[in-house]
């Protein structure tokens, strides 16, 4: 496993994600993940499966300091009040007394920032969660969310895959010392049919999917969670830390990035690096 060390605080790099996994199929692959060698869970307020979540970890017998969990505050929830009451009624469904990582989910214009970083400070503070951070926020956001946090910010969590330009917020990210875990790191399967990846793996004996996720563990401060419903491809894609890709093997995926590789809706994320 590769690791990112932020603050004293050691992350698996790579992390199982459970979006469109309803709660019985959490609840299997996470036990399932497990198994394999996982230990950085993702989940979301959003994916109505935080409850399968927490019964997959229970299912697994892992220990609690034996792994790192994320969860997500929905942005109807960012105001004060809402956003603590939220995050109590996250913890009964997990089953826990706290998570290790706590975002926000996506930007809210429709409640003012310094409020909501106000309440995620909160919750910190109450102990429900180890560390927190931001998701899907644009490099203008990041740099008002730091300004308005008391306690330092772990991670964003954004789309970032070979089709996807975020060196912005890469760069924005390092420069405020944080991590950023890429969602949709295998562009929804699209990498398994493109023609320079497989030919990078076919030199590793690797499929373009592995490939992918190396190359995303390959770049300093990023982590990756891919999600799966299968055992089977769940195994393949942890199954990347046996070879390194070469400089020029990085530099071939980082020129697949093309203007039109963002694969979320448009309307609803912000133009990375830009406020809005």
């Amino acid at each position: 496993m590769i690791y990112r060390n932020w603050q004293d605080t050691k992350i698996p790099a790579l992390g199982f994600g459970t979006y469109e996994l309803n709660n019985d199929e959490a609840a299997k692959m996470i036990a399932e993940a497990a198994k394999i060698g996982y230990r950085h869970f993702d989940t979301a307020q959003m994916y109505h499966n935080e409850q399968g979540v927490g019964q997959g970890l229970k299912n697994s017998g892992l220990a609690r300091d034996d792994y790192f969990l994320t969860t997500k505050v929905w942005y109807d929830k960012f105001q004060s009040g809402d956003l603590q009451t939220s995050v109590v009624e996250s913890l009964r469904k997990l089953d826990l007394d706290h998570v290790d990582l706590l975002l926000l989910h996506w930007p809210n214009d429709d409640v003012p920032l310094e409020e909501t970083m106000a309440a995620l400070n909160e919750v910190k503070n109450l102990g429900m969660t180890r560390l927190i951070g931001i998701s899907n926020f644009p490099t203008a956001l990041i740099d008002q969310a730091v300004s308005l946090t008391d306690a330092p910010l772990t991670v964003n969590q954004v789309e970032y895959h070979p089709y996807l330009d975020q060196s912005k917020v890469l760069e924005s990210v390092r420069a405020h010392n944080m991590l950023l875990t890429a969602y949709c790191p295998i562009a929804r399967g699209n990498v398994m049919k493109d023609a320079t990846l497989k030919a990078i793996g076919e030199k590793y004996g690797k499929s373009p999917v592995q490939v992918t996720l190396r190359w995303l563990l390959q770049q300093d401060s990023v982590m990756a969670i891919p999600k799966s419903g299968s055992p089977k491809n769940a195994a393949a894609n942890f199954d990347i830390f046996d070879f390194e890709l070469s400089e020029n093997d990085m530099d071939a995926i980082h020129n697949l990035a093309n203007p039109n590789g963002r694969l979320i809706d448009p309307s609803f994320a912000p133009e990375w690096d830009k406020a809005a």
